[in-house]
């Protein structure tokens, strides 16, 4: 059976504002290198001990992941390559406001939102089209190769992935987040 691991960027300005940030560039904070170079280190013990495996590692190509990823890829050696599915979603005219603001609470629920699709928005349902059309491929690399894959991203597509392996409701999809550099295992 394959793996595949999947990590939130490290922390960035507007995560320490609990600001929605969607697919535009913000720098990570000094905690977040901090956080990508734990993690790397954590891996790094992991696989030398053999308790994981990883052979290749996919980043949005936002900087705050692909400076997450690089941080990883150079301390455990592992080759990284972008990905350009693993971008986060445009939140539209939700970006810059409150992630707790119950407007955009409630859009998380609703699977055909557009986030404000004048403004370029990506609804739930086209994000997980492109997010699940691009695990679906690393699912049938994976049985030719047996390669086990690290992908690199946002919050935002962390909810995406865990609905791609388990059944969750609009609530639970609404819900679900991880911190900063937080580790999620699934298996094909």
């Amino acid at each position: 059976m394959a793996t595949i691991y999947f990590t939130r960027h490290g922390e960035t300005f507007t995560n320490t504002k609990k600001l929605v940030c969607g697919a535009r560039e913000v720098e990570l904070t000094e905690n977040g290198h901090e956080q990508a170079v734990a993690l790397g280190k954590e891996l790094k013990s992991k696989i030398e001990s053999g308790e994981i495996k990883i052979d290749r590692i996919f980043y949005s190509p936002l900087s705050r992941a692909k400076l997450t990823a690089l941080h990883i890829s150079e301390i455990t050696g592992i080759p990284a390559e972008e990905e350009a599915l693993l971008i986060e979603r445009n939140f539209g005219s939700f970006e810059d406001k409150s992630r707790e603001a119950p407007e955009f609470r409630a859009a998380l629920k609703t699977f055909a939102m557009s986030y404000g699709r004048e403004s370029g928005g990506e609804s739930n349902m086209r994000c997980a089209q492109r997010i699940y059309n691009l695990l679906d491929k690393l699912t049938e690399k994976s049985k030719k190769t047996g390669e086990t894959y690290l992908l690199v991203a946002h919050n935002g597509l962390a909810r995406v992935v865990n609905s791609y392996f388990y059944d969750m409701t609009n609530e639970e999809f609404g819900a679900f987040g991880i911190t900063n550099c937080q580790l999620l295992e699934y298996e094909f």
